[in-house]
């Protein structure tokens, strides 16, 4: 573990940590040298997540169990945090699912669209509204939202509800940098405009979340830029991001 002395102090939240490119990310910011604090709803998914890492780096690994979905759970669990870790000083959000392919909207529920938009979008917001004001202050701080191209198109057919709480978390980050100007912290978007998955399973038009997980690591120690979109459409751009935290 390469922990450098200028990281000393700074403690990264990274919400979806559990996940699939949230575990890149925390793998990433551990082997830079960060306290990296992750929450899940799911006990088991924060084991394996330690069984993905090495024992060295669970040595600056704190995990919680509970919910930022809702405002209270949100609030609980930053308190829980808090005590635990002393401050925060940089979230980056990469909350909800990669996928969902329910078929047509014809054949769905509300029902349905409420959990995709409640798994994609309003988690995001409960989470920010109690995370941002940990940071946003901060010059040294930052706060990055992961989105994807989903929102943009349909990937294919029977994709329509990802696409709509894709949509929702794009405009969601764009509103956030548009409506907070002026805040010192670093306040960022790294748009994967490609599949994100493990190295097994790589295929054609995906990356592997080790790769962007370098890439957001690298953003996020630099702190080189701020109110931007970094948009990675190939491994290139991440390799250039992970080297010069810009792209």
């Amino acid at each position: 573990m390469s922990s450098s002395s200028s990281l000393e102090g700074r403690v990264a939240v990274v919400l979806g940590g559990a996940g699939v490119v949230g575990s890149g990310i925390v793998k990433a910011l551990l082997e830079k040298g960060f306290q990296v604090a992750v929450i899940s709803r799911d006990e088991s998914r924060l084991e394996k997540l330690k069984q993905f890492l090495s024992p060295s780096a669970c040595d600056h690994l704190h995990t919680f169990v509970g919910d930022v979905g809702s405002e209270e759970g949100a609030e609980l669990a930053k308190g829980t945090l808090l005590k635990a870790v002393g401050q925060v000083t940089d979230v980056v959000s990469s909350l909800g699912f990669s996928w969902w392919q329910g078929g047509p909207p014809l054949s769905q529920t509300l029902q349905e669209l409420r959990r995709v938009l409640d798994t994609l979008l309003l988690s995001t917001f409960t989470a920010w509204k109690a995370f941002f004001p940990l940071v946003k202050d901060n010059p040294e701080g930052s706060y990055t939202f992961i989105t994807g191209g989903a929102g943009e198109r349909l990937l294919m057919p029977g994709t329509g509800f990802l696409t709509l709480g894709a949509a929702g978390a794009l405009a969601f980050s764009l509103m956030v940098r548009e409506e907070y100007p002026d805040v010192p912290c670093k306040l960022n978007e790294v748009k994967i405009n490609m599949g994100v998955t493990t190295p097994e399973r790589l295929g054609p038009g995906y990356v592997s979340h080790l790769e962007v997980g370098q890439a957001v690591a690298s953003l996020v120690e630099k702190r080189a830029v701020s109110h931007r979109i970094l948009s990675a459409a190939s491994p290139a751009d991440l390799k250039t991001l992970a080297s010069e935290g810009k792209i």
